[in-house]
């Protein structure tokens, strides 16, 4: 077991401990259902087509890649595209919420500082929802210094995305919306730049390379799972969050959200939302001022070599074990079956999925159903599942499960619906409750399936 740090890094000192687990014992079928949520080996992803989205920054046409001969030296980029990205200031309803100026903790009337950029002519930016939670206007501060007021137009805590609206006369400033690229063109290795305002600095550029695609993170506030993250090495600090990841063309192809750090700052691990995820929400946050993510209902994880060898399946047997079911869940109503408890053998691998829970395993006859193909695309672990329903699925869709149960394959169908709320109105009291610091933290009520989360920071 090995304790990480996953820090939003907005200018809020906020700050999150997960547990992950690394290593099984190969010999124990008490690691049927591995942690998916806070795995950090690469996803198999889906080989599927790319998402199109109706919204006007979205791209028209998908681009062989991210990278072309008409890419731009990185001062040019810079030049291109300061002016559409901002400095994001919020006014938080906890009088306890603290930032991260030049280097350290400080107190500010519940103040948060972050980034964001410009998305239409209509004066619409886009920003993490972490930066403005809480908060219903802020602060917009282009390069020039020039400052706006905006409203908070839409937001979804579960994808950590927020849009503001600038209601002052802001035409003096010319901006250019940013452009979104097809994210699911870009390839690791691609160099990429982030623009942003770590630690209150306005206007820092930084640059790197994709480190890895399709990364799984949790959302400590919601219990569920941002998918198909994309990961970078650029340096990315407090400050970051809701500033673009570029390509070298100047396009946005993620939003800065996330980093793995010990210390709370940069330590070559940070993850951003990918574009065309951006893209889907975004003119639906506008127009409704939420969205609705599609949900299934189950949780599972990888098949383990024991748990093939158990079950006499073939070598390298590749599914999704389901570890269980949510009455009432659009899984629940299509049959899907989940691991049986009656023997209360626990195995704590903090199986995870689109809703968590943990379950028991003794022999092959308790094993759930194993998920191995969905609308007859292959799957081999739960990123694939919620990867695929996020970027292809909307609530209200059919989506057909190729099941392999007791050694039979069946097909079910499942109607999606709306994603529920898992976090209850107490343990978010709870969160409020706590004072400043950044010692020792109480930890929050146990979410089932997921490892123990302590509570943010205010």
């Amino acid at each position: 077991m090995e304790v990480l740090s996953l820090s939003l890094i907005s200018g809020n000192a906020i700050q999150a401990q997960f547990i992950q687990l690394l290593q099984q014992s190969p010999s124990s079928l008490h690691g049927a259902a591995e942690l998916a949520a806070a795995q950090s080996q690469t996803s198999n992803n889906l080989n599927l087509p790319s998402v199109q989205s109706s919204s006007p920054a979205s791209p028209t046409s998908a681009p062989p890649s991210s990278s072309s001969s008409s890419s731009s030296s990185l001062p040019d980029v810079f030049q291109k595209v300061e002016n559409s990205v901002v400095q994001i200031t919020s006014t938080k309803s906890n009088p306890n919420a603290m930032i991260i100026l030049n280097g350290g903790p400080q107190t500010r009337r519940g103040t948060a500082l972050g980034s964001g950029f410009v998305y239409d002519s209509q004066g619409h930016i886009v920003t993490n929802y972490h930066v403005i939670d809480g908060a219903t206007r802020a602060d917009v501060t282009f390069t020039d210094g020039n400052t706006y007021s905006a409203n908070v137009v839409g937001k979804d805590p579960n994808a950590d995305i927020a849009i503001l609206q600038i209601t002052s006369d802001f035409s003096q400033e010319k901006v250019k919306p940013l452009p979104l690229a097809n994210s699911a063109a870009v390839r690791p290795g691609e160099q990429v730049i982030a623009i942003g305002n770590p630690f209150g600095l306005s206007g820092t550029i930084t640059t790197g390379i994709v480190s890895a695609k399709g990364r799984l993170l949790p959302n400590t506030d919601t219990g569920f799972s941002i998918p198909d993250m994309i990961q970078t090495d650029a340096p990315i600090n407090p400050g970051n969050s809701g500033g673009p990841l570029l390509n070298s063309r100047g396009e946005v192809i993620a939003m800065n959200t996330a980093i793995f750090s010990s210390t709370g700052v940069y330590s070559g691990v940070g993850f951003a939302i990918p574009s065309n995820a951006i893209a889907k929400e975004v003119s639906l946050l506008i127009k409704n001022g939420s969205y609705a993510h599609p949900w299934i209902g189950i949780s599972g994880g990888k098949i383990t070599p024991d748990l093939i060898r158990a079950m006499s399946l073939p070598a390298n047997y590749k599914g999704v074990l389901v570890a269980s079911v949510q009455p009432g869940s659009p899984a629940d109503t299509a049959g899907l079956k989940g691991l049986t408890t009656q023997n209360n053998v626990n195995f704590n691998d903090n199986s995870g999925g689109d809703d968590g829970n943990s379950g028991s395993v003794t022999s092959p006859s308790q094993i759930g159903d194993i998920i191995t193909a969905v609308d007859g695309h292959p799957v081999s672990q739960i990123d694939n599942l919620i990867n695929y329903v996020e970027s292809q699925k909307n609530v209200g869709d059919n989506i057909k499960l190729t099941v392999n149960r007791n050694g039979q394959t069946m097909d079910l169908t499942a109607t999606l619906q709306a994603r529920p709320n898992t976090i209850s109105q107490t343990q978010q009291d709870q969160q409020q409750e706590q004072s400043p610091g950044l010692g020792s933290i109480p930890e929050l009520p146990r979410i089932p399936g997921f490892p123990h989360l302590p509570p943010l920071l205010p």
